[in-house]
């Protein structure tokens, strides 16, 4: 009897039977006529047919009848129970033990509902592990690890502690910036490439619409490891082609890479040294990786595809079932040599270090003495003194000030002091461009620099 690990990620639903992986296809469902399909087959009507396609089912797992008149009589948890059992119909033959990786925004509750579903199924589910944890394999050695995954509606950072082992620590998750939205953007941004060296829009009918849509995967992969693709569409009995850069593209998911590359700074603290893990699909989005490493600093570990069902089912192998009841894993041993991680020089190199605080109509030097920021001014100390009046504003709310050639924000306030929209975690590295905002609804205070232009 056999050991089978399955990854819940709705961008690709991953399946490894310790050998190789045998089902690797997206979290999508279609409503036909007369029958329910999902996976690849759905996923090939999305824009031919996409009134009836569902694809927020695992994001959103419940068990409320969906809204949409021809979804009415389903929910989401029965379009997982779909898949699932679409699923274990191919992979499912002498299957003792299941090992489940699930993302680190699944609830109690959606967690709960898919054992639920599991059992009914006949799935021998025998653990449930957190899947940054399960991806995580070896010791980033004096350096602090982020877990980076997109699903297809939200990016997943997941800071972890190293304790003798790996184990969450904090998770942080982005809504509306997953792997769905990216593609919308990109099919837009190469369907107008087309119109302007083709004059073809390929958005004008459904059938050429999806075929952008089967294609988008390659091209995008074509585009991350030759800075461009030169694409071929058939309409008819004609051939039209364009090429895109891999800037159009950056440039057109520079809103959402910005989303991620903010929120993962605002994990680390000022004194960590960024160890950043992304999964291979993650590495594979034009730009990202680059952008991560300039913005956030340290060094960018690339795993393996299946990364996750792999560490899963590896160090798991002998957490057979028996109990009634499953619980998540959220700490496992390494299995993997570790590795020494070293600060990278990179970290102000893109935007440069912060000279000026602004505020108002007033630049506030920074320096190796610390500007403090808060309601009541502290004999001794260089302070910016805030309005009482504004809710959320301690006496000595936070510093500011040169250290390390590094520009460092500390917090010292129990109401928490906000970078670019994001509550620092004790301290943070600063750039240039950067916001901070103090208070509720609150003060805002930029971060720039000046220089000196001679001749």
């Amino acid at each position: 009897m056999g050991q089978l690990a399955i990854h819940l990620n709705d961008a690709d639903v991953t399946v490894f039977d310790g050998q190789k992986v045998v089902y690797r296809e997206p979290g999508f469902a279609y409503l036909g006529n007369e029958s329910l399909s999902t996976g690849i087959d759905a996923y090939s009507n999305a824009r031919i047919d996409p009134l009836r396609v569902q694809n927020r089912f695992w994001s959103d797992l419940n068990t409320e009848p969906f809204s949409d008149r021809r979804f009415v009589h389903l929910s989401a948890a029965d379009l997982a129970s779909k898949q699932l059992e679409e699923i274990w119909t191919v992979v499912g033959h002498d299957v003792s033990d299941l090992i489940v990786a699930v993302p680190g925004y699944m609830s109690s509750e959606n967690l709960g509902l898919f054992l639920g579903i599991a059992r009914e199924l006949g799935l021998p589910v025998s653990a449930l592990v957190d899947s940054a944890v399960a991806a995580t394999r070896r010791e980033y050695g004096g350096a602090v690890p982020v877990h980076v995954d997109l699903s297809l509606h939200r990016a997943t950072l997941t800071r972890l502690a190293q304790p003798e082992m790996v184990q969450v620590d904090r998770t942080e998750v982005i809504e509306d910036v997953g792997l769905g939205v990216l593609s919308d953007i990109w099919l837009k941004t190469i369907a107008e490439t087309f119109v302007q060296q083709s004059r073809f829009d390929p958005l004008h009918k459904a059938e050429t619409e999806q075929m952008l849509l089967n294609q988008l995967s390659a091209w995008i992969d074509s585009v991350s490891r030759h800075g461009k693709v030169e694409m071929e569409m058939q309409s008819g009995e004609i051939t039209y082609r364009a090429e895109v850069e891999a800037l159009a593209l950056i440039g057109a998911a520079a809103p959402a890479y910005q989303q991620i590359a903010s929120r993962l700074r605002a994990l680390f603290r000022a004194e960590d040294v960024p160890a950043i893990q992304v999964t291979d699909r993650v590495a594979r989005l034009p730009g990202l990786v680059d952008m991560l490493e300039s913005r956030v600093g340290g060094e960018v570990f690339v795993l393996e595809p299946g990364a996750t069902v792999r560490g899963a089912l590896a160090r798991l192998r002998k957490h057979v079932g028996g109990s009634a009841v499953v619980s998540l894993l959220r700490q496992l041993p390494w299995d993997q040599a570790g590795i020494n991680v070293t600060q990278q020089s990179s970290e102000n190199n893109a935007t440069g270090m912060p000279t000026h605080l602004l505020f108002g109509h007033q630049g506030y030097e920074i320096g190796n003495l610390a500007l403090v920021i808060g309601s009541q001014e502290s004999a001794g100390e260089r302070f910016l003194e805030l309005d009482t009046d504004m809710p959320g504003v301690s006496r000595r709310h936070c510093s500011i000030l040169q250290k390390n050639d590094q520009c460092v924000l500390e917090d010292h306030s129990r109401y928490g002091t906000f970078l670019n929209g994001h509550r620092v975690d004790g301290s943070s590295i600063l750039q240039v461009g950067d916001a901070i905002r103090i208070g509720t609804p609150g003060y805002e205070l930029q971060l720039i620099t000046t220089k000196e232009v001679h001749g």
